[in-house]
């Protein structure tokens, strides 16, 4: 194969989702042979989210949980939810844009459940996956002449609805983290916007970006002054 060749195929491939799916497998595993994804110590030491570590200094733990997963099925379910939603997200948005999109989107959750949910312990990439579907929700706002992306967004949105409602009957679930990363994803889309699929006008482009830094900026003055 030369080299052309293989450029093409690396800048077709899906390389940032399975690189981000590849650390998080990792992360799994050296919490597993560590002491076990479920022990709070292990789950401390790997990035998971604790309101009282951030208030002494530890910035980051706003946004190493997604890299961190507490139980088999916790990996697994946000394992597969990333490799398939991040493979065609990634499409739609590019390397690049995709890469921002999925950190902004985890910051952005893990911000809101700093600020809401105090008292837990928190971890999971399903912060930055809402925000995968967020994204997708404001591809189907912006382009709405586009049939396939009108009814992918609709689909989405369903499932979004019923993932929101499950959560709500649900003990365990951070449904802050999900709200705020769904809320965070919509805007850095509005904010990065989607070449592949059309020009984004600019004063959207702009609100976009202005909401979701005053929006963070609220959400850590209320978590702070909350403690």
């Amino acid at each position: 194969m030369n080299y052309s060749n293989w450029r093409s195929r690396l800048q077709n491939s899906a390389y940032v989702t399975n690189a981000i799916l590849a650390v998080t497998i990792l992360v799994f595993l050296l919490e597993t042979f560590s002491g076990g994804s479920t022990n709070n110590s292990v789950l401390v030491f790997y990035g998971a989210r604790l309101n009282l570590l951030i208030l002494y200094g530890q910035w980051w733990r706003l946004m190493t949980p997604v890299f961190v997963h507490i139980g088999l099925m916790h990996i697994l379910v946000n394992g597969f939810s990333l490799y398939y939603l991040g493979q065609m997200t990634e499409q739609l948005f590019g390397h690049w844009r995709f890469f921002l999109l999925y950190f902004i989107s985890g910051f952005a959750g893990n911000v809101a459940s700093f600020a809401f949910s105090p008292n837990t312990l928190a971890a999971g990439a399903s912060t930055a996956i809402f925000g995968l579907l967020g994204a997708c929700l404001m591809l189907g706002d912006s382009f709405k002449e586009n049939p396939v992306i009108r009814q992918l967004a609709r689909q989405f949105l369903l499932l979004v609805g019923l993932n929101l409602l499950f959560n709500l009957f649900s003990s365990g679930i951070d449904i802050f983290g999900h709200i705020g990363g769904l809320l965070g994803g919509f805007l850095a889309a509005g904010m990065l916007g989607a070449p592949a699929l059309g020009r984004m006008g600019t004063p959207r482009r702009i609100a976009s970006a202005v909401t979701l830094l005053f929006g963070l900026g609220a959400l850590l003055f209320l978590g702070f002054n909350a403690c």
